[in-house]
């Protein structure tokens, strides 16, 4: 499936087979390609909590309105960030940069982020976003369906998945084969409703 079919059928399903396993090899591939997801200064912030244990997805669905997705799919991630990533050893983010662009961009790296909660929550969030719409369209591609979900207790989940004190979650992305169509789309605004020119009148 090229892109333009990937864009154009992924919606938000609901509905997924219980019985049907993606196999590692295909959940792996999904994974690698979520991770080539631009991240400001390549902090590469977010962290990805797969959800396996069949009595933690039940848990999990317990605190999420009892959504039938998170126990069915096929594949549950938690889509999580790390506030902190841009201090740990950030020369990771830049091993195959020039010694010099390094020396300048760590200072820069550093002078963006400490210090500034707000800023750093905003980061993870915009990251956690951008790979969210990456593993969807390349689930699409790949064969599967996918649905995002903000419908849980932020805080229950955290407790269940031992989130560490220094991580977000962002959302959860249930992937997987549907059993039933999405629902007819509610209505779409149109370019002319949301683009601005130059600046808000």
């Amino acid at each position: 499936m090229d892109l333009y079919d990937a864009l154009e059928g992924r919606r938000a399903v609901k509905h997924y087979d219980p019985s049907y396993v993606m196999p590692d090899a295909e959940i792996k591939e999904l994974l690698r390609l979520a991770l080539l997801s631009p991240t400001s200064f390549n902090t590469q912030n977010w962290r990805l909590v797969a959800i396996h244990d069949p009595k933690l997805r039940r848990e999990i669905r317990a605190v999420a309105w009892d959504q039938s997705q998170v126990t069915d799919a096929s594949l549950l991630l938690v889509l999580c960030g790390d506030l902190n990533a841009w201090r740990k050893e950030p020369h990771r983010y830049l091993k195959n940069s020039p010694p010099e662009f390094q020396e300048f961009i760590i200072p820069a790296i550093d002078a963006y982020y400490r210090d500034k909660e707000q800023v750093q929550r905003d980061e993870v969030m915009r990251s956690c976003g951008i790979i969210a719409q990456t593993l969807m369209l390349t689930a699409k591609a790949m064969g599967y369906d996918s649905c995002p979900m903000v419908g849980f207790d932020f805080s229950a989940l955290g407790k269940l998945i031992n989130l560490p004190d220094d991580h977000v979650v962002s959302m959860m992305i249930a992937i997987g084969k549907a059993t039933a169509p999405a629902n007819p789309h509610g209505g779409r605004l149109t370019v002319d409703d949301i683009l601005v020119i130059d600046r808000f009148k």
